[in-house]
């Protein structure tokens, strides 16, 4: 017959091999490694530290020690591995540091025994051991032993099973936060998994994606820009690991909705043998690189016309003027001259509001504030633009003094005379009202005309930059831009501007502007 401690060794071996393949949950496994290891060894108490990377070693569990003892043990466990370059000199000292702290508590009345977790070269932790009275035996020890290498070997499997969870719940936290669509794909362009912000492209959830085909999912309103996937499959694509695949296109939408600009870029992804395993699909909503694009060649038209007529009738002038041919009476020179300068301050005008334009895109506004009496401002303004107008009356009023405001009077100037430019020129004649109040915190302003008002379909988007009316853009000379700047500016002082207009009975625009400093 064998002896008794090898029935026991054979049994308890046993044991731990069914956890080994039974548990997986790290913190489960400890537990039961270390209460099998108290039964096997009749210890009263234990623990297991492991030695977790760039962190020390750390207690994991324990039973049977006094929170004490465990408070004392923490900080210096903690310290071992920065103190030592060696697995072998760090067990020595935790054993040397248990073995004397054992015996001052216990008056010699406990003994403990630590062996280490060891996979290979590699030392994961170790497992300790106390009890009273009865030393350790070398048979006990030998048990330990083994019974420790195949704890080794369960926790390892534990550890990589946690570390796999961890990055699976990365990649899941990863992808359900990205903004943009991910669409995973097998070999056989089948959906294998899509994140929200997929589902929500397509307008179709998460569940009802799995397991249909590419096409089924990414539908093209018309043929869009660069080859499909279909077609850069059936042309060997991809031909190397790194081989990226970019589509751009109108994407379509379940339940009738709006197709949305997407960009999609596939991406490979190989075994170590070269074969496709899957293809990572990121699709991105291009709507607002599409509205730059818009913008952009807005901005180059509009600029290009309205910049070349104030050129060309300078240089026509000029030309006209210089011929030797032609002797100008003075009242044509003169006349000549005042178009060449009105035109040279209609040019000026231009390039001062783009030069207006880049800044605010670039950092906002550089206010100077300073103290500002709107009143004088307001007159001002009507003062100068009724000189240059005699089908409109401008009125100002003013029903009660103003109080004074801290403000950038030479922007606050910019918006009147823009709000009152416009009023001059959209309004065939009539009278345009300046009118300024003071509601509690607030001075508001408003410019009114008696023209044909806004159509209400550009109400919406009368602030945004370069945008004219179909009336404004056939009636009027501009570049969309005026209203744009007043309403940075306002809104860069705390205040808000808005229209109040109505088919046939004129346009009003008015603004506010706090009383007391908001910067």
């Amino acid at each position: 017959m064998l002896p008794d401690f090898r029935v026991r060794q054979r049994d308890y071996l046993l044991e731990i091999s069914r956890a080994l393949t039974q548990e997986l949950d790290l913190v489960k496994l400890l537990d039961r490694i270390l209460h099998i290891s108290l039964e096997m060894l009749a210890g009263q108490a234990g623990l297991i530290a492991l030695r977790v990377p760039s962190e020390g070693w750390q207690i994991q569990v324990s039973t049977g020690l006094p929170p004490a003892f465990l408070r004392f043990l923490e900080p210096q466990l903690a310290q071992i591995s920065e103190e030592h370059d060696s697995s072998d000199l760090e067990l020595k000292t935790i054993n040397h540091i248990l073995g004397n702290f054992t015996q001052s508590i216990s008056l010699g009345r406990l003994s403990s025994v630590g062996l280490p977790l060891i996979t290979g070269q590699k030392v994961l932790g170790a497992i300790f051991v106390f009890r009273e009275f009865a030393a350790f035996s070398a048979n006990d020890r030998a048990l330990l032993a083994s019974f420790a290498d195949q704890a080794a070997i369960a926790v390892q499997n534990a550890q990589l099973y946690t570390q796999v969870e961890n990055d699976r719940r990365r990649v899941t936290g990863l992808l359900d936060s990205a903004a943009d669509g991910i669409l995973i794909l097998t070999r056989a362009l089948r959906v294998e998994r899509v994140n929200p912000s997929l589902a929500h492209l397509v307008g179709i959830q998460p569940q009802d994606l799995t397991g249909k085909e590419h096409d089924e999912v990414i539908r093209w309103v018309k043929p869009p820009h660069g080859m499909t996937l279909t077609q850069a499959i059936a042309d060997g694509w991809p031909l190397t690991p790194h081989a990226a695949l970019y589509v751009e296109g109108d994407l379509e939408r379940t339940g009738g909705t709006r197709p949305v600009p997407v960009g999609i870029t596939y991406a490979p992804l190989l075994s170590e043998e070269g074969k496709l395993v899957n293809i990572i699909t990121t699709v991105r909503d291009i709507t607002r690189f599409r509205e730059a694009d818009e913008l952009k060649a807005t901005f180059i038209s509009v600029v290009s016309h309205e910049l070349k007529t104030p050129v060309a009738l300078i240089k026509g002038y000029v030309s006209t003027l210089r011929r030797d041919d032609a002797h100008w009476e003075k009242a044509v020179i003169n006349d000549s001259l005042q178009i060449i300068e009105e035109e040279a301050d209609r040019l000026s005008e231009y390039i001062e509001n783009l030069l207006d334009v880049t800044r605010l895109q670039a950092n906002g506004f550089n206010l100077k504030r300073n103290d500002t009496q709107l009143a004088e401002i307001i007159k001002r303004v009507a003062e100068r633009l009724q000189t240059q107008t005699i089908k409109h009356t401008i009125i100002v009023e003013i029903p009660q003094p103003l109080p004074i405001i801290v403000a950038d009077d030479s922007r606050i100037n910019q918006v009147i005379s823009n709000l009152v430019a416009n009023a001059i020129k959209y309004a065939p004649g009539g009278e345009i009202r300046i009118k300024a109040v003071q509601r509690e915190s607030n001075i508001i302003i408003c410019v009114s005309d008696e023209g044909p008002g806004i159509n209400p379909n550009d109400v919406p988007f009368i602030f945004d930059r370069f945008y004219r009316g179909s009336d404004a853009s056939r009636l009027t000379k501009g570049a969309g831009l005026g209203l744009f700047l007043a309403k940075s500016i306002v809104e860069a002082h705390g205040g808000r501007i808005w229209i109040d207009s109505k088919i046939g009975q004129g346009t009003r625009i008015c603004f506010c502007l706090p009383i007391a400093s908001t910067g």
